[in-house]
């Protein structure tokens, strides 16, 4: 590892080694740390562990995780998933916690009207992935 001269990008260096020894710790065979390896360490959470985090574990009255799950959605589609990760895993929380596949595709056109049709397309087309890849590991393909 170089020592960069700059404070911020020495910080970043070392937190990516740091990350890199936390994946190899988990799975030896991880030679190096990347966001695609991350995700498939992350296995979608239960849906009771995220009505407990995202649901109603904060307050009876408010929103339940399918809910807020769909807001996310609606809200990472609008800014035209800058981020494929998280966009990819909100959309397999939020069908764990109950959405239906039409749900989904029902938010994500809805941002149409707001993101644009090229941001609501690239958000469809991600989440039509994340769910067949969900798809698969539960048939065992």
């Amino acid at each position: 590892m170089s020592t960069p001269t700059n404070p911020f990008a020495a910080m970043m260096e070392q937190a990516q080694a740091q990350m890199e020894e936390m994946a190899k710790a988990v799975n030896p065979a991880l030679e190096t740390f990347s966001a695609e390896g991350f995700e498939k360490l992350i296995p979608t959470m239960p849906k009771d562990w995220m009505e407990g985090m995202f649901g109603k574990g904060a307050s009876s009255d408010g929103l339940d995780a399918k809910t807020k799950l769909l807001l996310t959605l609606a809200g990472l589609t609008c800014q035209g998933v800058q981020a494929e990760m998280p966009f990819r895993m909100a959309v397999r929380h939020a069908h764990v916690a109950g959405a239906t596949v039409q749900e989904i595709s029902e938010t994500i056109a809805m941002m149409g009207m707001f993101a644009g049709l090229p941001a609501s397309a690239r958000a469809a087309k991600l989440a039509q992935d994340a769910l067949a890849d969900s798809s698969k590991k539960e048939t065992g393909e």
